[in-house]
């Protein structure tokens, strides 16, 4: 398991807390906004549903304003009937129509943001999926799963919740700051030079609250990150009886999250508490003023209370701001997360499938021109040095050599995982360069040492080879790799669950599945890194054979360790920091004093 880092100083949170609210960073916001625009009729009727809704709730005051001068026997305002009756059942009407509305605006609000948000999970998963395999070198598992989990549930939350309660409040802040002004004037320009002094508070704690809200959101990754390998790597755990190690190592990262955690709610409990003073101070020294004014007979009792109420939603509105900003300076936070995903230049694949098919057939011919290559996260070492070997179509091509001379990296070209810095690869005389990426992979295959299965059946994990084949094509190939027998014995057979990573199955089970799997893709072009290098006799005895059907009228690229399985090879090729030393056959390579070859074949068998 990886062990670098929850410390480094090029973390992901400590670059992203330098990050600032630009035109920039909001121009990029807005294209995940974008997502809602195939929705947005849905969204402009619950917006209009909204409008109505909280403009209901401002004519209350009015209407209890008006209910007390009948009362008192006062002329009624803003048109309504002389009749408590009446205006009773005008109150009750409009509370029907507004609860009829709010059931609406919730309704198509949430189903606006949960289909925006499968739809921005679709697109940050096949970026995902589709970017070069150096993005994921440079980055761990856990947090990438943050993106998609954590920091997207975030951005659901405040398109479903936050932004609509905002619009709301907005509402309610204005108009109800307007009917203020109506009722009382001086009262209200009172109650408004405290409003100032909230805006740059708000500033202040907001800039806070983003920084220490995408520290948070970072932190929670990383913790994430270690569940994801504890739990990848559960056997390497248990075996070195680590799990007390793995729990206190857990136990520190969350105690980060929640440092951080507890720094934004000191800030937003500062922030609220200023708020409740200031703002509901104000109003009580207003109300003192207002009743020294109906003393006076400058206002009557209507008025206040209506004054009163109008003051608490104004003052309600303004009250909720601080956890609304906080919400969407969360969301902030964790879009800019997500739109470095979304904004990474991925690999010309197609989301869909039937833009994939091939559409070039190769032969099999290979060859590697002065290949020089280097991982682009290792720039100073060079793992390939002007290599330049050739495979007709049905060769068979064995690369050997020490540990780290350059053999799995040549299979990773191949697939085009890497681009070269120099030379050239070509397929069938043309160059890597000028075909589809999908022509390329659909028609190579590739036989690891480790062969990972999905956690599903194995029919399905068979199937993955070719996803339109049927049970009798799924068998046959199952057959051809020496698996027919093993997976019947099952109870469940082809429908059994091979568990996580295929952990239910023996390493040699897992080998044949994966050699039917690549016999059902039929490539043109079969890789086989080391696929028996970690097997017992018996199993490698079964899995060989099935690989020998598999090679047949098939280029074969063979990476090898166990220089027995390549004897019979039309081509070996010597490698050694990555530079062809030696070439030829079996026998010729034998031959060669003081050889490569013959020393790494004399430590394992006879020459």
């Amino acid at each position: 398991m990886a062990r670098n880092g929850l410390n480094s100083s090029s973390s992901p949170a400590q670059e992203f807390s330098k990050s600032k609210i630009n035109s920039e960073n909001i121009k990029k916001i807005s294209a995940l906004i974008s997502y809602i625009k195939p929705y947005q009729t849905k969204y402009i009727i619950g917006t209009v549903f909204l409008l109505i809704s909280s403009g209901g709730a401002l004519l209350f005051p009015a209407i209890i304003q008006v209910m007390i001068d009948v009362a008192t026997d006062k002329a009624p305002k803003y048109g309504l009937p002389n009749s408590i009756n009446q205006i009773g059942y005008i109150a009750f009407a409009i509370l029907f129509i507004q609860a009829f509305v709010s059931f609406f605006r919730i309704r198509l609000f949430v189903e606006v943001a949960e289909k925006a948000l499968a739809d921005i999970r679709r697109d940050t998963y096949f970026k995902m999926i589709t970017l070069p395999m150096n993005f994921f070198a440079n980055r761990r598992v856990g947090e990438l799963n943050s993106r998609i989990s954590a920091d997207l549930s975030q951005v659901q939350d405040t398109l479903t919740t936050t932004l609509a309660e905002m619009v709301r409040q907005i509402i309610l802040l204005v108009g109800g700051i307007g009917i203020l002004i109506y009722v009382s004037g001086k009262l209200t320009f009172f109650l408004l030079c405290i409003f100032p002094v909230i805006v740059v508070a708000g500033v202040f704690f907001g800039k806070a609250l983003r920084k220490i809200s995408k520290n948070a959101q970072d932190k929670l990754a990383e913790s994430n990150t270690i569940v994801e390998e504890t739990l990848q790597g559960i056997s390497n755990v248990k075996a070195f009886v680590n799990e007390a190690f793995e729990a206190n190592r857990y136990e520190k990262s969350l105690q980060k999250v929640v440092k951080i955690a507890l720094k934004g709610a000191n800030y937003r409990g500062l922030f609220a508490s200023f708020i409740v003073f200031c703002l509901f101070g104000a109003i009580m020294g207003v109300l003192w003023y207002g009743a020294v004014l109906v003393k006076e007979g400058s206002l009557n009792v209507a008025d206040i209370v209506a004054y009163l109420l109008y003051s608490f939603f104004v003052g309600a509105a303004m009250g909720s701001f601080p956890e609304l900003y906080a919400n969407v300076q969360k969301a902030i936070g964790a879009s800019e997360r997500v739109l470095e995903i979304l904004q990474e230049e991925n690999e010309p694949i197609s989301i869909k499938e039937s833009e994939n098919e091939i559409k070039e057939v190769l032969k099999g011919n290979l060859s590697f021109n002065n290949a020089i290559f280097n991982y682009p996260s290792r720039k100073d070492i060079t793992v390939l040095n002007g290599v330049s070997f050739e495979a007709k179509a049905g060769d068979k091509i064995a690369i050997v050599g020490p540990s780290g001379a350059g053999k799995s990296t040549i299979a990773s070209l191949i697939l085009k995982f890497y681009n070269l810095i120099e030379g050239d690869i070509l397929f069938d005389g043309k160059s890597i360069k000028d075909l589809a990426l999908t022509d390329i992979r659909q028609q190579v295959a590739i036989v690891p040492q480790d062969v990972i299965l999905f956690g599903g059946t194995i029919k399905e994990n068979i199937a993955y080879g070719k996803l339109s084949a049927t049970d009798d094509e799924i068998m046959e190939a199952a057959r051809k790799a020496n698996a027919h027998q093993f997976i019947t014995g099952f109870p469940e057979a082809y429908e059994t669950v091979v568990g996580e990573r295929g952990v239910k199955l023996s390493g040699g089970q897992r080998q044949r599945i994966a050699i039917a799997r690549a016999l059902l893709k039929d490539p043109a072009i079969l890789i086989l890194d080391e696929a028996t290098s970690s097997l017992d006799s018996e199993s490698e005895r079964l899995v060989q054979e099935a690989l020998e059907i598999l090679m047949k009228n098939r280029t074969s690229i063979i990476i090898a360790h166990r220089l027995s399985t390549i004897r019979e090879a039309d081509k070996i090729i010597v490698l050694d920091k990555g530079i062809i030393v030696e070439s030829g056959n079996h026998q010729e390579l034998s031959l060669i004093e003081d050889g490569l070859y013959k020393r790494l074949s004399s430590l394992q068998f006879e020459v």
